[in-house]
């Protein structure tokens, strides 16, 4: 396993409010060992930060990638954040 870490800012579209995409990303954040948040945006898109080992935050983008069961993802937009973020656990932002 890689000792490189990644942090990624991501914009996840389609149908992810209401549906708890925000509880979920959460807990696969948490089994991954990723760290950062997640928060609901005005458009009705999700937005989240993921940094951690780049295979771990690759994985939890993968599965972000297919959501909790309610939820359709039709995409996510990705951006490499130049520094590394200094937060510590995952929380879920208002």
């Amino acid at each position: 396993m890689s000792t490189e870490s990644r942090t990624i800012r991501a914009v996840i579209r389609g149908r992810v409010q209401g549906v708890s995409y925000r509880a979920w990303t959460k807990k696969q954040a948490e089994r991954h060992g990723v760290s950062g948040w997640v928060r609901n945006r005005p458009d009705r898109t999700v937005e989240a930060q993921f940094s951690g080992p780049a295979e771990a935050v690759e994985a939890l983008l993968a599965a972000c990638r297919r959501g909790p069961f309610a939820a359709r993802v039709d995409g996510i937009d990705v951006i490499e954040e130049t520094e590394l973020a200094t937060i510590t656990g995952f929380e879920i932002r208002s």
